[in-house]
Parts: structure tokens; C-alpha cells; sequence
């Protein structure tokens, strides 16, 4: 286990990811009725922007680093509150942070790390937060051990791998699957990188072939895919996305294309209900 996303926190690809996750975690307030969060790579839960990994790389000053003076009615800013409140924008929250943030007496975290360090980091970030339980497990492994959640029927699954292993997309895949028999009423994120286009479409044929219903993806791309040693963009897979969220994601990515003079921004039906 090589890769540490402090190298990485709060670059575009992380500005894309949480601001469509606390849209789709929003939707979840509308209702009193629990729900749970599955995020099944974790990482530490917050970074340090000033640090000697995330200043070795400077990625976050093309991202969060031009997000600091959006105006209060921008679509972005209802994430832009939560990574003030969480210190950012220097300490930088990541996903498991943001869900805590928007969770409610009745609602449940669960975080998942297999990295050994960046599990001990995360659980004391979360020693004091009793709706918060964090495993030193993998990811995979977790769906099957931890779903379906116990007396709460609604939930949101984030999976963002490290892509630094061959074969993930088609473990993602086969993830959906295990989802899909054990909770099926689940809403499922999948967060993707965009290098070149041929193994993302391998992967969207794949899903779309799989037998899963109600599918978007949401991407932004800053520049044309065609160099496999860079990253060109990211993609939002969503599974049940909630009502009103492709609008929302929308809204969203149109105004990250402008701040961050991105190349394209797009959300499309993968599949339809």
C-alpha cells in the first residue's frame, strides 16, 4: 500500500468528489428517518495543505487553493462552509470528515482504511464521535462483512480506490454486484480518474451490461484525455442517484469547469431506472 492521498488532498479531482458528495448526502436530510454512510477508503479524514506532502506535489493550489473567495450563493457553498468548519481551507477534510459533519444524532459512519498509519489517524479524528466506528479492513471485504446495516434500510456507499492496482475497475464492478444483493436500496458513488478513455469505458459498458438500473456519471475533465500518464479528469459514477441531484451536479461542475479552468464538465445518464 503505496499510495497517501495527503500527496493529492484538495486538488481538482477532490473538489469534483466532495462537492457531489455533500449534494447527495443533503438529500438524505429532507427525511428524520436514519441513514447510514459507508466509506470504503477512507484515508486519514483531514490534511494538512501546508504540509511536506501536499507542498511536495502544490496539487491543492489549482483546486481548494482557487475555491477561497466564492461568493456565498454559489452552488459550491454548502461544501465550502463544511471545509471552513472542518479548518480548511489549510486542514483539508476529506469524505469521512465531511459525512460526520452533516450527520445527525441518529445517522451512522462507518470508515473503512487498510492503509495501517492512516487508519490509526483516522480513528483518532474520530475517537470522540459516537455514530462513528472506523475499521482497519478492506474494502471489498467490508461489503461483505458490514451490509446490510442493521435497522436502517437507507444508505450512501462511497468507493474511492487508490486506482494503483491493475484491475480495480472490474473489481468495482463486481462490487456493485455484491451491493446489489445485500443492500439494495442503497445510493452507490464510485469515484473513478480519467487518464485515457479506453479503461473508463470498459468499465461504463461494464456496469451498464451488469444489470444495474438508474446510473449517472458525472466527470469533469481538465484537459482532453489522450496522455495515460496524466490525470486528465475524474468521474462520479452514481448508482440511485437521489431526485434533483443530476441538476444539482449540474450546477456544480459548471461552476468548478469556471473556477478551475477546467476543459469539459458533463453528467449523463449511464443507465436508465
Amino acid at each position: 500500500m503505496n499510495y497517501r492521498h495527503a500527496y493529492h488532498a484538495g486538488n481538482f479531482a477532490d473538489c469534483m468528489k466532495h462537492a457531489l458528495l455533500v449534494s447527495l448526502l443533503g438529500s438524505y436530510l429532507h427525511k428524520p428517518a436514519p441513514f447510514i454512510v459507508l466509506d470504503t477508503h477512507a484515508g486519514t479524514g483531514r490534511y494538512d495543505l501546508e504540509g511536506t506532502e501536499a507542498e511536495k506535489t502544490g496539487e491543492w493550489h489549482s483546486g481548494i487553493g482557487r475555491l477561497a473567495h466564492e461568493a456565498p450563493n454559489s452552488p459550491l457553498a454548502p461544501w465550502l462552509d463544511l471545509v471552513r468548519q472542518a479548518g480548511g481551507p489549510r486542514y483539508y477534510p476529506g469524505s469521512p470528515l465531511l459525512a460526520s459533519l452533516m450527520l445527525r444524532p441518529q445517522d451512522r459512519l462507518i470508515c473503512c482504511e487498510k492503509h495501517p498509519q492512516d487508519k490509526r489517524d483516522l480513528y483518532r479524528l474520530f475517537a470522540r464521535t459516537p455514530n462513528t466506528t472506523v475499521h482497519e479492513r478492506d474494502a471489498y471485504e467490508a461489503l461483505r462483512a458490514l451490509l446490510p446495516p442493521k435497522d436502517i434500510k437507507r444508505g450512501l456507499i462511497l468507493m474511492d480506490p487508490p486506482f494503483e492496482e491493475a484491475g480495480e475497475f472490474e473489481r468495482l464492478t463486481q462490487a456493485l454486484q455484491t451491493i446489489r444483493t445485500r443492500f439494495a436500496t442503497a445510493v452507490v458513488a464510485i469515484w473513478y480518474p480519467i487518464k485515457h478513455r479506453t479503461p473508463v469505458r470498459a468499465f461504463q459498458t461494464a456496469i451498464a451490461d451488469s444489470g444495474v438500473r438508474d446510473v449517472l456519471t458525472a466527470e469533469l475533465l481538465m484537459r482532453p484525455p489522450h496522455d495515460p500518464d496524466q490525470l486528465n479528469g475524474s468521474g462520479l459514477l452514481v448508482v440511485r442517484p437521489p431526485y434533483g441531484f443530476a441538476e444539482n451536479a449540474t450546477r456544480l461542475l459548471d461552476r468548478l469547469k469556471t473556477v478551475l479552468a477546467a476543459h469539459d464538465a458533463t453528467v449523463s445518464t449511464l443507465v436508465p431506472e
